[in-house]
């Protein structure tokens, strides 16, 4: 795997941004990983196989979700705009745009 998260020269970044950028890689990766793990359990038909990759995807969903927290905790006006989103109801969009307006 190669170390390509960087866009600017890695030595020229501060420790804080380095960590950052690897905590952005793993909730890609595991976002794939839910993804492809969606994908294999469309079309297992064996139900014990079945059962033990919604196991696994739900392992990558709980790392998912502490990655995201992580990120979160290091960027407030995320988090403030999510507010706004998560664990709502009704239009996403609309939702959206009132998190968007909270942080401007």
């Amino acid at each position: 795997m190669g170390f390509d998260q960087y866009h600017e020269p890695p030595e020229e970044l501060s420790q804080k941004v380095r960590t950052f950028a690897r905590m952005i890689t793993s909730l890609i990766e595991e976002a794939e990983a839910i993804g492809w793990y969606e994908q294999r359990i469309s079309v297992e038909k064996d139900p014990q196989a079945r059962a033990i990759m919604k196991n696994a995807q739900g392992e990558e969903f709980k790392h998912f979700g502490m990655d995201l927290e992580f990120l979160l905790r290091q960027k407030k006006d995320w988090r403030a705009e999510l507010k706004e989103i998560l664990f709502t109801t009704g239009d996403i969009v609309k939702a959206g745009e009132r998190g968007e307006k909270k942080v401007d």
